[in-house]
C-alpha cells in the first residue's frame, strides 16, 4: 500500500517541481532588471568570497572589508570601462568603412558569379527556357542616439545599485546565509557538511577564475604583441578586449576574431587583411588545446556540450549578463556536487 503512494506520488512530486521550475524561471525572467544583477552580484561575491577570509586573518572587521572589497570591484570594472572606450568609439567611426569594404567585397563576389548567371541565362535559352536574374539589397543599421542613451542611463544606474547593495551584503552575510541554506537543504545532521560544501566550492571557483584570469591576461598581453608588430593600431585596446571576452567561451573568441578581420580590411591590403585574425586564432588555439587544459584541468572539469548550451540559454535567457553568469553559474553548480573535494578536505569522514 505504501509501495503504490509513493509510485503515485513521485509523478506528481516531478510534475510540481517542474511547474515549479518553469514559474520561477518566468519569474527571474520578467524580473531579469533584478534579477541578472542579484546573480551576477552572488557570482562575483562567491569568486571574491576567500578574500574575505584574507582580511579576516588580519583582524579586520567584516563591514570594513565588504566595504573594501565592494569598492576595489566597482573600482576594477570602472577602469576597464574606461579603458575600452578608445576601441568602442573607433568602431563607431569606422563603421561607413567597414559597411563599405563589405560592400566592395560583396560587388566582387558578385561580379565573379554573374559570369555563371550569363552562362545559366545562355543555357535556358538555348534549352527553349525564359528567365530573369536581378536583385538588390539595402541594409542599414541605425546607431544608438543621444536620447536612447539618456533613456538607458537610469535603467544602467539601477543594475549598478542593485549589484553593489547585493554584493555588500551577500560579502557581509554570506556565513550567515551558508548556514541557513544548510539547514534548509540537509537539516541539523547534514548541516556541517553543507556548509563545508559551501566553503570547498567559495575555494575551488576563486582558483579557477584566478587562473582564467591569469590565462586572459597572458593571452593579451601577447596578442597586444602580435598586433604590434603587425601595425595595427590601439593593439593595447585589442589586447583589453580578448582578456575580456575570453571569458565568455566560443562566443568571446569568435567576436574578437570577426573584430580583427574587419579591421584587418579597414587598415591592410592584400595578404596582411587577414594577418591580425591569423595572429588571434593562432594564439587562441595554443591557449585552448595545451594551457588552459593543463592549467584548469586541475581544478575543474566541465563538459563541452553542457558549457555550450549553459552559455547560449544565458545569452538568450538575460542577454550579455546571462552569458557572463551562465560559466560561473555552471562552476559552482559543479564544485557544490564534487564529492571528491568534501572528502579530501574532511579527511574522508563525510557521512555516507
Amino acid at each position: 500500500m505504501s509501495n503504490r503512494l509513493m509510485s503515485s506520488s513521485d509523478p506528481q512530486r516531478t510534475a510540481t517541481l517542474l511547474i515549479a521550475l518553469i514559474v520561477s524561471l518566468f519569474a527571474v525572467h520578467v524580473a531579469k532588471d533584478i534579477a541578472a544583477p542579484m546573480t551576477l552580484a552572488v557570482v562575483v561575491g562567491i569568486i571574491l568570497a576567500p578574500m574575505m577570509d584574507l582580511f579576516a586573518r588580519f583582524r579586520i572587521p567584516t563591514g570594513y572589508a565588504a566595504t573594501i572589497i565592494m569598492v576595489l570591484t566597482l573600482g576594477a570594472i570602472g577602469l576597464l570601462i574606461v579603458a575600452m572606450e578608445p576601441l568602442l568609439w573607433r568602431i563607431t567611426d569606422t563603421i561607413p568603412t567597414i559597411r563599405y569594404e563589405m560592400q566592395s567585397l560583396v560587388y566582387d563576389l558578385r561580379g565573379m558569379v554573374r559570369g555563371l548567371d550569363d552562362m545559366n541565362e545562355q543555357m535556358k535559352q538555348a534549352l527553349g527556357g525564359a528567365g530573369e536574374s536581378g536583385g538588390g539589397g539595402d541594409a542599414g543599421s541605425a546607431l544608438p542616439t543621444v536620447s536612447d542613451a539618456l533613456f538607458l542611463a537610469p535603467v544602467i544606474l539601477g543594475q549598478v545599485l542593485v549589484f553593489a547593495g547585493t554584493f555588500y551584503f551577500f560579502l557581509l552575510t554570506r556565513l550567515e546565509v551558508y548556514s541557513a541554506l544548510a539547514k534548509r537543504i540537509g537539516g541539523v545532521a547534514q548541516s556541517s557538511v553543507i556548509q563545508q560544501r559551501f566553503r570547498n566550492a567559495e575555494t575551488l571557483v576563486s582558483r579557477y577564475f584566478v587562473t582564467i584570469s591569469v590565462i586572459n591576461i597572458c593571452l593579451g598581453m601577447a596578442l597586444t604583441g602580435v598586433l604590434m608588430l603587425i601595425g595595427l593600431p590601439l593593439p593595447w585596446v585589442w589586447g583589453m578586449a580578448a582578456f575580456l571576452l575570453n571569458y565568455v567561451l566560443y562566443v568571446g573568441p569568435a567576436l574578437m576574431a570577426v573584430g580583427l578581420l574587419l579591421s584587418g580590411l579597414v587598415h591592410f591590403d592584400g595578404l596582411m587583411v587577414g594577418a591580425p585574425v591569423a595572429g588571434f586564432l593562432f594564439l587562441n588555439m595554443m591557449e585552448a588545446q595545451f594551457v588552459t587544459p593543463s592549467l584548469v584541468g586541475k581544478h575543474v572539469s566541465l563538459n563541452a556540450l553542457l558549457v555550450f548550451v549553459a552559455l547560449v540559454f544565458g545569452l538568450w535567457f538575460w542577454g550579455p549578463i546571462g552569458g557572463i553568469v551562465s560559466i560561473p553559474v555552471m562552476v559552482i553548480a559543479a564544485a557544490l556536487m564534487d564529492d571528491s573535494v568534501v572528502r579530501r578536505t574532511m579527511g574522508g569522514t563525510q557521512p555516507g
